[in-house]
Protein backbone atom coordinates (compact mmCIF):
# COMPACT_ATOMS: atom_id res chain seq x y z
CA UNK A 1 0.00 0.00 0.00
CA UNK A 2 1.24 3.60 -0.92
CA UNK A 3 2.00 5.73 1.80
CA UNK A 4 -0.19 8.89 1.87
CA UNK A 5 1.67 10.61 4.51
CA UNK A 6 3.94 10.80 7.22
CA UNK A 7 4.18 11.49 10.86
CA UNK A 8 6.41 14.31 11.99
CA UNK A 9 8.22 14.28 15.08
CA UNK A 10 5.51 16.39 17.19
CA UNK A 11 2.98 13.79 16.10
CA UNK A 12 1.53 15.94 13.37
CA UNK A 13 0.58 14.23 9.68
CA UNK A 14 2.09 15.83 6.77
CA UNK A 15 1.68 14.46 2.82
CA UNK A 16 3.80 12.50 1.43
CA UNK A 17 2.93 14.67 -1.64
CA UNK A 18 2.90 18.19 -1.49
CA UNK A 19 2.37 21.51 -4.57
CA UNK A 20 5.12 23.36 -4.97
CA UNK A 21 4.59 27.07 -5.73
CA UNK A 22 7.78 28.54 -6.40
CA UNK A 23 8.59 30.01 -9.70
CA UNK A 24 4.76 29.66 -10.32
CA UNK A 25 3.79 32.46 -12.52
CA UNK A 26 1.63 35.44 -11.57
CA UNK A 27 -2.63 34.90 -13.23
CA UNK A 28 -1.31 31.17 -12.70
CA UNK A 29 -0.93 30.18 -8.90
CA UNK A 30 -4.35 31.00 -7.58
CA UNK A 31 -5.92 28.32 -9.72
CA UNK A 32 -3.21 25.27 -9.88
CA UNK A 33 -3.18 25.98 -5.46
CA UNK A 34 -7.27 25.97 -5.48
CA UNK A 35 -7.58 23.00 -7.77
CA UNK A 36 -4.60 20.93 -6.18
CA UNK A 37 -6.76 21.31 -3.22
CA UNK A 38 -10.12 20.38 -4.54
CA UNK A 39 -8.41 17.20 -6.54
CA UNK A 40 -6.91 15.55 -3.47
CA UNK A 41 -3.80 17.79 -2.22
CA UNK A 42 -3.47 18.56 1.20
CA UNK A 43 -0.10 20.23 1.25
CA UNK A 44 0.75 23.51 -0.25
CA UNK A 45 4.54 24.89 -0.22
CA UNK A 46 5.17 28.14 -0.34
CA UNK A 47 7.84 30.87 0.53
CA UNK A 48 7.26 34.91 0.89
CA UNK A 49 10.03 35.26 -0.69
CA UNK A 50 8.18 33.45 -3.99
CA UNK A 51 6.65 36.82 -4.36
CA UNK A 52 3.14 35.13 -4.90
CA UNK A 53 1.91 34.03 -1.50
CA UNK A 54 -0.58 36.24 -2.16
CA UNK A 55 -2.32 34.47 -5.08
CA UNK A 56 -1.63 30.99 -3.29
CA UNK A 57 -4.02 33.23 -0.43
CA UNK A 58 -6.34 33.62 -2.83
CA UNK A 59 -5.94 29.95 -4.36
CA UNK A 60 -6.65 28.63 -0.21
CA UNK A 61 -9.71 30.98 -0.10
CA UNK A 62 -11.35 29.88 -2.85
CA UNK A 63 -10.48 26.13 -2.63
CA UNK A 64 -11.63 26.84 1.50
CA UNK A 65 -15.41 28.40 -0.26
CA UNK A 66 -15.69 25.27 -2.30
CA UNK A 67 -16.10 23.44 0.93
CA UNK A 68 -12.10 22.11 1.27
CA UNK A 69 -11.49 21.67 5.28
CA UNK A 70 -8.65 24.40 6.83
CA UNK A 71 -7.54 22.09 9.60
CA UNK A 72 -7.61 19.16 6.59
CA UNK A 73 -4.48 21.64 4.77
CA UNK A 74 -1.01 21.74 5.22
CA UNK A 75 0.27 24.77 4.55
CA UNK A 76 4.26 25.40 4.56
CA UNK A 77 6.13 28.47 3.99
CA UNK A 78 9.78 30.06 4.76
CA UNK A 79 11.52 32.80 6.72
CA UNK A 80 14.41 34.26 3.98
CA UNK A 81 17.66 34.65 5.82
CA UNK A 82 16.98 38.08 5.88
CA UNK A 83 14.99 37.95 8.34
CA UNK A 84 16.52 36.10 10.45
CA UNK A 85 16.46 38.99 12.94
CA UNK A 86 12.72 39.40 12.77
CA UNK A 87 11.19 35.81 12.34
CA UNK A 88 8.06 37.12 14.21
CA UNK A 89 7.83 39.71 11.51
CA UNK A 90 8.13 37.51 8.19
CA UNK A 91 5.86 35.13 9.86
CA UNK A 92 3.28 37.69 10.11
CA UNK A 93 3.63 38.94 6.35
CA UNK A 94 3.21 35.52 5.49
CA UNK A 95 -0.07 34.86 7.25
CA UNK A 96 -1.07 38.22 6.21
CA UNK A 97 -0.80 37.36 2.20
CA UNK A 98 -1.98 33.65 2.66
CA UNK A 99 -5.07 34.80 4.62
CA UNK A 100 -4.09 32.80 7.48
CA UNK A 101 -2.68 35.78 9.88
CA UNK A 102 -4.32 35.11 13.36
CA UNK A 103 -5.03 38.45 14.44
CA UNK A 104 -0.34 42.01 9.87
CA UNK A 105 10.83 45.22 -2.39
CA UNK A 106 11.61 43.13 0.69
CA UNK A 107 11.47 39.52 -0.77
CA UNK A 108 14.83 39.00 -2.95
CA UNK A 109 16.94 42.63 -1.47
CA UNK A 110 20.23 42.91 -3.29
CA UNK A 111 23.46 44.76 -3.04
CA UNK A 112 24.54 47.78 -5.51
CA UNK A 113 26.38 45.22 -7.64
CA UNK A 114 23.30 42.91 -7.89
CA UNK A 115 24.52 40.23 -5.30
CA UNK A 116 21.84 38.90 -2.98
CA UNK A 117 22.02 40.95 0.45
CA UNK A 118 22.04 38.42 2.99
CA UNK A 119 23.19 38.19 6.30
CA UNK A 120 26.06 36.03 7.15
CA UNK A 121 27.32 37.24 10.49
CA UNK A 122 24.05 35.81 12.29
CA UNK A 123 24.20 33.08 14.39
CA UNK A 124 21.49 30.87 12.69
CA UNK A 125 21.18 29.25 16.41
CA UNK A 126 19.75 32.46 17.72
CA UNK A 127 17.57 32.38 15.02
CA UNK A 128 16.19 29.06 15.54
CA UNK A 129 15.08 30.31 18.95
CA UNK A 130 12.92 32.67 17.50
CA UNK A 131 11.13 30.21 14.77
CA UNK A 132 10.71 28.58 18.69
CA UNK A 133 8.91 31.90 20.27
CA UNK A 134 6.86 31.73 16.95
CA UNK A 135 5.69 28.20 17.88
CA UNK A 136 4.78 29.06 21.47
CA UNK A 137 2.74 31.73 20.09
CA UNK A 138 0.60 29.53 18.48
CA UNK A 139 0.72 31.08 14.84
CA UNK A 140 2.17 28.34 13.65
CA UNK A 141 1.67 24.30 14.41
CA UNK A 142 5.30 23.53 13.05
CA UNK A 143 8.37 24.69 12.63
CA UNK A 144 11.85 23.20 10.57
CA UNK A 145 14.61 24.27 8.47
CA UNK A 146 15.72 24.43 4.88
CA UNK A 147 18.90 23.45 3.05
CA UNK A 148 20.14 22.25 6.37
CA UNK A 149 23.44 19.96 5.52
CA UNK A 150 24.52 17.69 8.64
CA UNK A 151 27.08 20.11 9.99
CA UNK A 152 24.53 23.03 10.43
CA UNK A 153 22.17 20.46 12.45
CA UNK A 154 24.57 19.26 14.73
CA UNK A 155 25.35 22.63 15.37
CA UNK A 156 21.64 23.29 16.21
CA UNK A 157 20.13 20.56 17.87
CA UNK A 158 22.40 20.91 20.88
CA UNK A 159 20.80 24.24 21.43
CA UNK A 160 17.49 23.15 20.60
CA UNK A 161 14.58 22.87 22.56
CA UNK A 162 12.16 21.87 19.49
CA UNK A 163 13.69 19.44 17.47
CA UNK A 164 13.11 20.68 13.97
CA UNK A 165 9.95 19.16 12.36
CA UNK A 166 11.38 18.65 9.21
CA UNK A 167 14.57 19.59 6.59
CA UNK A 168 13.48 20.63 2.59
CA UNK A 169 16.84 20.00 0.81
CA UNK A 170 16.99 19.67 -3.02
CA UNK A 171 16.61 15.61 -3.27
CA UNK A 172 16.35 12.86 -6.17
CA UNK A 173 18.58 10.42 -7.31
CA UNK A 174 21.73 12.60 -8.93
CA UNK A 175 21.66 14.29 -5.09
CA UNK A 176 20.62 11.14 -2.94
CA UNK A 177 22.17 13.51 0.02
CA UNK A 178 22.03 10.40 1.94
CA UNK A 179 24.03 11.25 5.26
CA UNK A 180 21.95 14.22 5.76
CA UNK A 181 18.77 12.13 4.94
CA UNK A 182 20.21 9.19 7.82
CA UNK A 183 21.19 11.98 9.54
CA UNK A 184 17.70 13.12 9.93
CA UNK A 185 15.74 9.87 10.32
CA UNK A 186 18.35 9.04 13.67
CA UNK A 187 16.90 12.11 14.31
CA UNK A 188 13.52 12.05 13.83
CA UNK A 189 13.50 14.90 11.47
CA UNK A 190 11.34 14.35 8.17
CA UNK A 191 12.75 15.07 4.86
CA UNK A 192 10.96 17.07 2.05
CA UNK A 193 12.58 17.01 -1.10
CA UNK A 194 12.12 19.59 -3.95
CA UNK A 195 13.67 19.82 -7.33
CA UNK A 196 12.15 16.03 -7.16
CA UNK A 197 13.26 15.79 -11.15
CA UNK A 198 16.28 17.72 -11.13
CA UNK A 199 15.37 20.49 -13.03
CA UNK A 200 15.06 21.97 -16.50
CA UNK A 201 17.37 20.35 -18.69
CA UNK A 202 17.51 17.55 -16.13
CA UNK A 203 18.83 14.12 -17.36
CA UNK A 204 17.13 12.33 -14.75
CA UNK A 205 13.74 11.73 -17.02
CA UNK A 206 16.09 10.38 -19.49
CA UNK A 207 17.96 7.99 -17.41
CA UNK A 208 18.47 4.17 -17.62
CA UNK A 209 17.27 3.14 -14.41
CA UNK A 210 14.18 5.69 -14.53
CA UNK A 211 13.12 4.80 -18.10
CA UNK A 212 13.30 0.60 -16.89
CA UNK A 213 10.94 1.41 -14.24
CA UNK A 214 8.37 3.39 -15.91
CA UNK A 215 8.26 0.96 -18.34
CA UNK A 216 8.38 -2.04 -16.17
CA UNK A 217 4.97 -0.23 -14.30
CA UNK A 218 3.94 1.16 -17.23
CA UNK A 219 3.82 4.93 -15.49
CA UNK A 220 5.82 8.27 -16.37
CA UNK A 221 9.30 9.18 -15.77
CA UNK A 222 7.85 11.95 -13.23
CA UNK A 223 5.96 9.26 -11.19
CA UNK A 224 9.07 7.35 -10.85
CA UNK A 225 11.07 9.80 -9.48
CA UNK A 226 8.18 11.30 -7.13
CA UNK A 227 7.48 7.80 -6.15
CA UNK A 228 10.70 7.49 -5.11
CA UNK A 229 10.86 9.62 -2.56
CA UNK A 230 7.82 8.58 -1.10
CA UNK A 231 9.09 5.12 -0.93
CA UNK A 232 12.08 6.47 0.52
CA UNK A 233 9.99 7.65 3.47
CA UNK A 234 9.79 11.36 2.63
CA UNK A 235 7.01 14.01 1.24
CA UNK A 236 7.92 15.05 -2.02
CA UNK A 237 7.44 18.81 -3.94
CA UNK A 238 5.50 18.39 -7.24
CA UNK A 239 5.31 21.82 -9.19
CA UNK A 240 3.11 22.81 -11.62
CA UNK A 241 0.15 24.69 -12.76
CA UNK A 242 -1.35 22.96 -15.21
CA UNK A 243 -4.34 20.44 -13.41
CA UNK A 244 -3.84 17.40 -15.45
CA UNK A 245 -0.26 17.55 -14.56
CA UNK A 246 -1.26 18.29 -10.86
CA UNK A 247 -3.90 15.53 -11.06
CA UNK A 248 -1.23 13.12 -12.35
CA UNK A 249 1.77 13.99 -9.78
CA UNK A 250 -0.20 12.81 -6.82
CA UNK A 251 -0.45 9.14 -8.88
CA UNK A 252 2.38 7.54 -6.67
CA UNK A 253 3.33 3.84 -7.16
CA UNK A 254 4.64 1.16 -5.20
CA UNK A 255 8.53 0.63 -6.01
CA UNK A 256 9.47 -3.00 -4.99
CA UNK A 257 13.45 -3.44 -4.04
CA UNK A 258 14.66 -4.41 -7.16
CA UNK A 259 13.43 -0.66 -8.65
CA UNK A 260 15.09 1.12 -5.91
CA UNK A 261 18.13 -0.86 -6.06
CA UNK A 262 18.29 0.22 -9.34
CA UNK A 263 17.47 4.08 -8.82
CA UNK A 264 20.23 3.73 -5.71
CA UNK A 265 22.92 1.85 -7.77
CA UNK A 266 22.34 5.17 -10.05
CA UNK A 267 22.95 7.49 -7.52
CA UNK A 268 26.24 5.54 -5.96
CA UNK A 269 27.60 5.18 -9.77
CA UNK A 270 27.59 9.23 -10.17
CA UNK A 271 28.73 9.22 -6.70
CA UNK A 272 31.76 7.23 -7.62
CA UNK A 273 32.29 9.25 -10.42
CA UNK A 274 32.07 12.63 -8.96
CA UNK A 275 29.04 13.46 -11.24
CA UNK A 276 26.25 14.18 -8.60
CA UNK A 277 24.36 17.24 -9.55
CA UNK A 278 22.70 20.24 -7.78
CA UNK A 279 20.64 22.25 -9.32
CA UNK A 280 19.97 24.67 -6.81
CA UNK A 281 22.08 27.30 -5.19
CA UNK A 282 21.05 29.18 -2.67
CA UNK A 283 23.08 32.17 -2.37
CA UNK A 284 23.56 32.08 1.64
CA UNK A 285 24.49 28.50 1.25
CA UNK A 286 28.94 27.85 2.64
CA UNK A 287 30.53 24.55 0.67
CA UNK A 288 32.07 22.28 3.30
CA UNK A 289 35.18 21.38 1.29
CA UNK A 290 32.69 18.69 -1.21
CA UNK A 291 33.80 19.26 -4.99
CA UNK A 292 30.57 17.44 -5.97
CA UNK A 293 28.49 19.48 -4.18
CA UNK A 294 26.28 16.91 -3.30
CA UNK A 295 26.00 18.00 0.18
CA UNK A 296 22.94 20.49 1.19
CA UNK A 297 23.85 23.71 1.94
CA UNK A 298 23.01 25.90 5.04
Amino acid sequence: MVTTSFKLNNGLQMPAVGLGTWQSQAGEVKTAVSYALQNGYKLIDGAYCYGNEDEVGEGLKEAFAAGVKREDVFVVTKVWATYNTRVAEALDKSLKSLGLETGNHDKFPTLPGGKRDVIHDYNHVDGWKQMEAALASGKTKSIGVSNYSKRYLEQLLPNATVVPAVNQIENHPSLPQQEIVDFCKEKGIHVMAYSPLGSTGSPLMTAEPVVKISEKKGVSAGTVLLSYHVNRGSTVLAKSVTPSRIKSNLEIVTLDDEDMKLLNDYSDDLTKKGELKRYVYPPFGVDFGFPDKSQSRA
